[in-house]
């Protein structure tokens, strides 16, 4: 079994699954570890549903069926700041500029790029899907705790051999999703995650996203 800081560089964000499906005993163990994550006051915010088989599959045909319809959902917060500055905004640009080289698609084409965007919503063909919902009364300190409990999961999961990748598109159909899971109308839904085994012969699993030196992020006091 792998130790965390294996698990850490092991983990990155998969966009293509294997059909096998994930053993329901593994993610509840998964999902009852990652609750020891820190939680400020120990509120414990995260809130979770969980879809497979035969629920994933009406999800997936509600969804076709949703995409059809005009009427956009209210978007309930912006995954990035509408103005994104540096060096935000070339770290984001990068990497979707990476992704698409590893899929060779041109810059140019539209068409291919948003047909790869919208694959977020099937889960990229995993065979679990995971929504994560929080009170909309709680603010951006409890934000950061869904975080940790998230990022808790998937190193647990990425141990036992399975793939993720944390999804915050979903965010643009929060509603749409609510109301399918019947989920308690003070939820908000923060983000989805794609859960199975990696497609490890895709080509959109091949390739990693840069990451800012220590000294680029980090200073260091010591007097």
């Amino acid at each position: 079994m792998m130790n965390v800081t294996a698990a850490v560089r092991a983990r990155h964000s998969t966009r293509a699954f294997l059909p096998k499906p994930v053993p329901m005993d593994l993610l509840r163990d998964a999902l009852t570890l990652a609750a020891h994550a820190p939680s400020g006051g120990n509120l414990q915010p995260w809130r979770i549903h969980v879809l497979s088989d035969d629920a994933l599959a009406r999800f997936r045909a509600h969804m076709h069926q949703r995409f059809a319809q005009p009427e956009p959902d209210v978007v309930e917060y912006d995954v990035y700041p509408p103005q994104l500055f540096e060096p935000y905004r070339t770290q984001r640009f990068r990497c979707g500029e990476m992704l698409y080289a590893a899929l060779a698609i041109e810059r140019g084409d539209k068409p291919a790029r948003l047909g790869q965007f919208a694959k977020n919503y099937d889960f990229f063909g995993a065979p679990t899907g995971l929504f994560c919902f929080v009170d909309r009364r709680l603010g951006p300190p409890q934000w950061s705790d869904l975080g940790m409990y998230l990022q808790t999961l998937m190193l647990l999961l990425e141990e036992r051999g399975i793939a993720t990748c944390a999804q915050e598109a979903w965010s643009t159909y929060g509603p749409t999703v609510q109301k399918f899971l019947n989920a308690p109308a003070e939820l908000m839904l923060f983000c989805g995650m794609a859960i199975g085994y990696a497609d490890e012969a895709a080509p959109v699993n091949g390739w990693r996203t840069e990451r800012a030196t220590l000294d680029e992020f980090a200073v260091f006091h010591s007097r």
